[in-house]
């Protein structure tokens, strides 16, 4: 299965739909927050304190649906951060949604497509979170074969290339001479 995702020319296809349409939902779901007050204007951080507040409250009672580490780390964090945190989630689900629908540094942005919903789900929701943190592993499991119809076809190879060892003038720890001698080899 997992080479099948990673070199199948039709599961490329496929991946490059779902990559897409995941990539329209961060998308959509961060321009409700960018277009809102309580996100990004005026009074940025009352939609977040909110969530974060009822996910505090979850976190009691004989079976609390939020752990009690994560609701520690929300009252000593996240909440006193609110204005932070609510500009960090908003913007970082577009540019997450605009890396998918490119295929621009594709494993990268399913990567903290998953961290956002990984973190939305240890706040004790639902909703779509377990859907898409299911689509973005399968995402980064393909690898480059989710990003091969997309801007990655030409970014990862310039960065590979680029990013090699010596093909910038790394010093090696044999001295000057061992690093021009790899270059002309």
């Amino acid at each position: 299965m997992v080479g099948w995702l990673r070199h199948n020319v039709y599961a490329r296809w496929l991946l490059t739909v779902l990559r897409v349409w995941v990539g329209a939902e961060w998308i959509r779901a961060s321009l409700e927050k960018i277009g809102s007050p309580v996100w990004t204007g005026n009074k940025a951080g009352v939609a977040i304190s909110g969530f974060l507040g009822n996910a505090v409250k979850l976190s009691t009672g004989a079976h609390a649906e939020v752990q009690g580490w994560y609701a520690s780390f929300i009252q000593g964090f996240a909440l006193p951060h609110a204005v932070l945190f609510s500009y960090v989630i908003s913007y970082g689900e577009l540019l997450v949604g605009i890396g998918l629908v490119l295929g621009c540094l594709t494993t990268a942005a399913a990567f903290f497509g998953a961290v956002m919903n990984v973190a939305y789900l240890l706040a004790g929701t639902s909703s779509t979170n377990p859907n898409m943190l299911i689509w973005e592993a399968l995402l980064m499991v393909a690898g480059f074969n989710a990003a091969a119809i997309g801007v990655d076809r030409w970014l990862i190879p310039m960065l590979r290339h680029l990013f090699r060892r010596g093909q910038w003038d790394i010093p090696s720890s044999s001295g000057p001479q061992a690093g021009a001698q790899r270059r002309t080899a």
